[in-house]
């Protein structure tokens, strides 16, 4: 069963950062792709960043040059940065795995993450 942890969310005032950490149950070997998404109330989940086996990123324009994704070594863990955090940032940021051996995406429980002026 595949399971993901995230943690790392809080609140923050704006101009502050954040790490957010996301662990899969998965071997390296598997792992097509990992990302970070988000969702504020009343709005669609949007891909926040996310980083493929091969290690290619992908940001959304609105956090581009603020936020930075990373793995560990083992490749199983993924890391955002967040940095000069803004109050529309504030969302549930979801991790999301997908796999070689299933065409179904793989969600985190999500973490709050809250800017406050």
């Amino acid at each position: 069963q595949v399971q993901l942890v995230e943690s790392g969310g809080g609140l923050v005032q704006a101009g502050g950062s954040l790490r957010l950490s996301c662990a899969a149950s998965v071997s390296a070997v598997s792992i097509v792709t990992m990302g970070w998404y988000r969702q504020a109330p009343g709005k669609q989940r949007d891909l926040v960043a996310s980083i493929t086996r091969t290690g290619d990123t992908r940001y959304a324009d609105s956090v581009n040059g603020r936020f930075t994704i990373s793995r560990d070594n083992a490749k199983t863990t993924v890391f955002l940065q967040m940095d000069s955090l803004k109050p529309e940032d504030t969302a549930v940021y979801y991790c999301k795995l997908n796999v070689i051996w299933s065409a179904s995406d793989y969600w985190g429980q999500g973490t709050q993450v809250t800017v406050s002026l």
